[in-house]
């Protein structure tokens, strides 16, 4: 089970900070990854951390201003959000693979979301 929290409503160039916590399975050597879909629009990848120690991937939307990170002590996977615009206002979800090379797409864990919204 994953839960991801840390959405709210912020200003445009403001940052938040996105939680997930994982529960009932250990993604530590997995793979963990963000989304966003925002109304009438196909969900996105953001950003995702796999393997040992923790290789990074990140859609160019997000490169440079988001940062995904994880303590696998805390079974969790943390979003730093920089420089958020409005257009970026969506749910957020948090998802997770036991195989580190799971596509983000087949990821078989999937949380609710958060919801973040950005004023302009």
């Amino acid at each position: 089970q994953l839960q991801a929290s840390g959405g709210g409503l912020v200003q445009a160039g403001d940052s938040l900070r996105l939680s997930c916590v994982a529960s009932g399975r250990n993604f530590g050597s997995g793979a963990m990854g963000w989304f966003r879909q925002a109304p009438g629009k196909e969900r996105e990848f953001l950003a995702a951390i796999a393997g040992i120690p923790g290789r990074t991937y990140y859609a160019d939307s997000v490169k440079g201003r988001f940062t995904i990170s994880r303590d696998n002590a805390k079974n969790t996977v943390y979003l730093q959000m920089n420089s958020l615009k409005p257009e970026e206002t969506a749910i957020y979800y948090c998802a997770a693979d036991l195989d580190p090379q799971s596509c983000w797409s087949t990821y078989e864990f999937w949380g609710r979301g958060t919801q973040v919204t950005v004023s302009s």
